[in-house]
């Protein structure tokens, strides 16, 4: 069963991403040590004995659909209340709305936990997390009023529909139309697949951002708006009135997440109560601009994607370490010993979970540095800009490299299972068919990396990436400093890494500044894990720096920069290709 690391989440928030030294400035609004502390252990009390012993039934019977309406796994709307009734929903929301007002970073932390105890049901609620940032951001008075108290509350959930058919990560295609009224509001029709938790009897109404064209809309992404389209219309008293023209017509079977409903929803079939086709909705924002109003959504929902992959990857980890130390088989390598040894004492599984303890690590490191950097960026003070920077640099990769992880930790976990892992009993397989989903939706992973080069590298002339490679070399000039032998030859091979980081770093912005994007984009991905893992091992070696009387942390931040960290010069090889190899090859797909 999965055990939420209460203590190594602490750690890092405190003592890696920055939070204790936000707390001691005063710039995390009520927020003290002690109350961190109770909240961060109530989370795990809640992930371990509320939501965790409803992961495998949930997965066993899924969601189900019939009749355009979808029936939740039993007991699961029980525990989505008794969540709600706790205040998580709330835990970010505007205090203005009945929300907490507490720090990006902090709840980025507690959804680890959540999605560490059931990835199914984490991802609902973070689909009303963006809703809210959306609607907060872009919404009339009027909006806010009526849907954001029962969105922070949770008392509704809040849905993305983006992609068609025909229009997957290029939302240039889609082609579900708006239409004006003379009212005010807008009929909205069309379908969209994909939709998460799009239909679901949790709560009693389901808030859906839709993006849409308008009739005389220009071509292409320029031409999109985007529209609220509440389930259930809302009458001028609060209280829910007609079923408006928007159903579920059908679920997706999928590999994992089953509990989850994946919905594709039809807009405008004439079925709702309103007395006329089309489902009504509201504009947020400005027409034919509904696309940047969209990212303000989707930039919260692709870090908390990463902590989804996050989540998953701890559970893996747990799970396969306790099955190490209980399955015997072979000989132990100490000398004298006869008897049955533990798997977990022989060399090539410790290799295993080793790789996955760093691994984990290192992204979480890397998601909750992202959260702190969007949390420093909301605050008033001159080097506002230079944290809104830091945080677009680190959303591709804090979205990125934990969903990656996710995937390689689960499937190491069942290795380490050997047999017992490649059947449902142990539960391992799930946690693998789960986490396949994080690097593929929110944005593929390739596509982060095209971001992340593309868009994020030439950020102020690309002083923003240098800035943040010069902290990472702070780091490691730290270790040389300690003399610490636990350190082994950490800083040599840190200092080796950032070094290829730098000049790949400069190689693709040289290509961007001359325009040779191919060049740049054939390496993408591989500069996208260079970055994590040298990032990762320097917060690793941070932690270790911080915390110099737990020995665990100095050995396990040597493991990876001296079995893991390598990688990165290979990686470095690949971007500084420029692709060439990438190109000739293509005609071996023809």
């Amino acid at each position: 069963m999965y055990r939420a690391p209460v203590g190594e989440i602490g750690f890092t928030l405190r003592h890696v991403a920055g939070l204790e030294e936000a707390m001691a400035r005063g710039a995390t609004g009520d927020l003290t040590p002690d109350l961190l502390d109770a909240i961060l252990d109530e989370a795990g009390r809640f992930a371990d004995s509320e939501i965790a012993p409803m992961a495998a039934g949930g997965d066993k019977t899924g969601a189900v659909w019939r009749d355009r309406a979808v029936t939740m796994p039993p007991g699961w709307r029980d525990l989505y209340h008794r969540w709600i009734d706790g205040g998580w929903n709330g835990l970010t929301g505007p205090v203005d709305h009945g929300g907490q007002g507490l720090p990006t970073s902090l709840s980025a932390a507690i959804y680890e936990m959540w999605n560490g105890a059931s990835m199914a049901f984490g991802i609902g609620p973070t689909l009303t997390l963006g809703a809210v940032d959306a609607l907060e951001a872009h919404g009339t008075d009027a909006l806010r009023a009526t849907y954001l108290d029962k969105l922070v509350s949770g008392e509704w959930m809040g849905t993305m529909n983006l992609t068609e058919p025909q229009a997957g990560s290029d939302l240039s295609a889609l082609r579900t139309r708006a239409e004006r009224r003379d009212d005010g509001t807008y009929r909205i029709f069309g379908s969209k697949i994909f939709i998460t938790f799009g239909e679901h009897d949790l709560t009693d109404n389901i808030v859906h951002l839709v993006l849409a064209r308008l009739p005389d809309a220009p071509a292409g992404v320029k031409g999109i708006s985007l529209f609220l389209v509440p389930k259930r219309l809302v009458n001028a008293d609060g209280s829910l009135g007609a079923r408006n023209d928007v159903f579920c017509q059908s679920i997706e079977h999928k590999l994992g997440i089953h509990a989850s409903p994946t919905c594709t929803m039809v807009y405008g079939d004439g079925i709702g109560e309103t007395g006329e086709a089309g489902a009504v909705g509201w504009l947020v924002g400005e027409e034919n601009k509904g696309l940047a109003c969209m990212f303000t959504m989707m930039n919260s929902a692709r870090l908390y994607v990463g902590i989804q992959g996050l989540g998953v990857a701890q559970a893996a980890f747990q799970k396969a370490l306790d099955f190490a130390r209980e399955r015997r088989q072979g000989r132990s390598a100490v000398p004298g010993t006869t008897d049955m040894a533990p798997i977990v004492e022989h060399a090539d599984v410790a290799r295993m979970l080793l790789t996955m303890k760093a691994l984990v690590g290192s992204a979480r490191a890397i998601a909750y540095s992202c959260g702190h950097a969007i949390d420093r960026s909301r605050q008033d003070g001159e080097d506002r800009r230079f944290w809104a920077e830091r945080a677009s640099l680190l959303t591709p990769m804090a979205k990125s490299f934990p969903t990656d992880v996710g995937v390689e930790v689960a499937s190491l976990g069942i290795q380490v299972h050997g047999g017992m892992g490649f059947v449902e009993e142990t539960g391992a397989a799930r946690l693998l068919r789960d986490a396949r989903i994080a690097p593929i939706y929110e944005g593929t992973n390739g596509i982060q990396a095209i971001d992340l080069v593309t868009r994020k590298l030439p950020l102020s002339g690309g002083e923003t990436v240098r800035a943040y490679i010069a902290e990472l070399e702070e780091i490691v000039t730290s270790v040389e400093q300690s003399n610490r032998p636990d350190f082994g030859r950490s800083s040599e091979r840190l200092r080796a890494a950032i070094a290829a980081l730098r000049e790949t770093t400069e190689r693709l912005l040289e290509w961007m500044a001359r325009g040779e994007t191919g060049a740049a984009l054939a390496g993408a991905t591989a500069y996208q894990r260079l970055f994590s893992l040298t990032a990762g091992n320097c917060y690793l070696a941070k932690g270790a720096l911080a915390d110099a009387d737990v020995p665990s942390r100095a050995a396990l931040a040597r493991f990876m920069a001296e079995t893991l960290l390598p990688d990165v010069h290979a990686l470095s090889a690949e971007v500084m290709d420029g692709g060439e190899s990438l190109r000739a090859a293509t005609v071996a797909l023809n």
